[in-house]
């Protein structure tokens, strides 16, 4: 099963923001018991990359570097284990990169002409961010018509509230978001209080569980 595939079966993709890498084993134990075992751990912080480490050395946690600008940042990242890599932008030097060490990138594009540009690339799911303030799931349906065969990743903006209007589109592979991931109760080390938000984030991506 690709890693992709992986991501689409579990319909979310917790973004992780981490100060401390000490906090990636109680994030990845909260992610594990409540049910959804993926995380695009950013690297917005000097702690991510070790935060990577911690995490995919467990094994149980399909786990990738969000936040990636240059080509340097995916080798660090797939370095440090990371299984994707996530943009916020389409830039070819960091796709190539990726290709070349056999890991799926998620480039960030919002336009017809990111999208086509993530097409000439290879890629066939591209990160639509922020979605929020980029149309929404109405931009993604619009976009669906013309690229058919792409899939798209909406992140920024999400929440309870919008989720299933994502969800909703035939195209959205998965849904980021870091509503069930609060950087104040992950440094709090509230794991009850994640695992419940997790838990409800993952039973609102699938409503037809029993």
């Amino acid at each position: 099963m690709t890693t992709l595939t992986q991501l689409t079966q579990h319909r979310l993709v917790p973004v992780v923001v981490l100060q401390d890498a000490a906090d990636a084993s109680l994030l990845a134990d909260a992610l594990v018991a409540g049910g959804l075992p993926v995380a695009e751990i950013t690297l917005r912080t000097a702690a991510a990359a070790e935060a990577i480490r911690i995490v995919a050395d467990r094994g149980d946690v399909l786990v990738g570097a969000g936040t990636v600008l240059t080509a340097a940042q995916v080798d660090q990242a797939v370095a440090a284990g990371a299984r994707y890599v996530v943009s916020p932008g389409t830039r070819r030097a960091v796709v190539e990169r990726c290709a070349e060490h056999g890991v799926p990138a998620l480039p960030g594009a919002v336009t017809a002409t990111e999208v086509q540009a993530a097409l000439e690339l290879g890629l066939d799911t591209v990160k639509f961010f922020p979605a929020g303030t980029s149309g929404g799931a109405a931009a993604i349906k619009a976009l669906a018509a013309p690229f058919g065969d792409m899939r798209f990743v909406p992140t920024g903006g999400i929440g309870p509230a919008n989720l299933a209007d994502y969800l909703a589109v035939p195209t959205v592979a998965a849904v980021g978001g870091s509503w069930m991931v609060p950087p104040d109760r992950v440094a709090a080390h509230d794991r009850a209080g994640l695992v419940d938000l997790i838990s409800n984030a993952v039973a609102a991506a699938h409503p037809a569980r029993p």
